[in-house]
């Protein structure tokens, strides 16, 4: 089965000038705790709720710091013909629990974003690969929140 089959199609953006209130609101309204940064056509990076909290709160920055001084710049992605076991491996491999979507090699459009939730519910008949993955994206990992460049691509 191919990502674009489950992902979903219309993620939103927020543009890199956002604030950190303006991205915990949208993140508020639309129940998610992740969005791509960007300005329509370019990705510049992601913003989770793990960013807000680890690097804006705790860290005292006030609400209206940009997000683009939060976000995370270097962004796993996968493409929309991707299959769902791949993208479930890369996913482990990297333990992120999300992935955007671009839509070819060439032209890297943002055409959408899949979940460890999407992948699990697509492949609830193959109950070993839903296991694994919430396994490894779940378990804490000696490494840094580096990924290796092995077996992710980064915009």
């Amino acid at each position: 089965m191919e990502i674009k089959e489950i992902m979903c199609a219309t993620p939103t953006w927020m543009p890199e000038n956002a604030t950190i209130q303006d991205a915990a609101k949208k993140m508020l309204e639309l129940d998610c705790g992740f969005i791509p940064v960007g300005n329509g056509e370019k990705l510049c990076g992601i913003v989770t709720d793990r960013d807000i909290a680890t690097r804006a709160t705790a860290q005292g920055l006030p609400v209206t710091t940009p997000v683009s001084q939060i976000m995370t710049s270097k962004v796993l992605y996968c493409f929309e013909t991707d299959s769902t076991q791949d993208i479930a491996r890369n996913m482990s491999d990297n333990q992120v629990r999300r992935l955007v979507v671009l839509n070819n090699p060439q032209d890297k459009k943002l055409c959408g974003v899949v979940s460890v939730s999407d992948i699990v519910t697509a492949n609830k008949t193959e109950a070993t690969v839903a296991y694994d993955l919430i396994k490894c994206v779940s378990t804490q990992s000696n490494k840094n929140n580096q990924s290796s460049e092995t077996q992710s691509k980064a915009a």
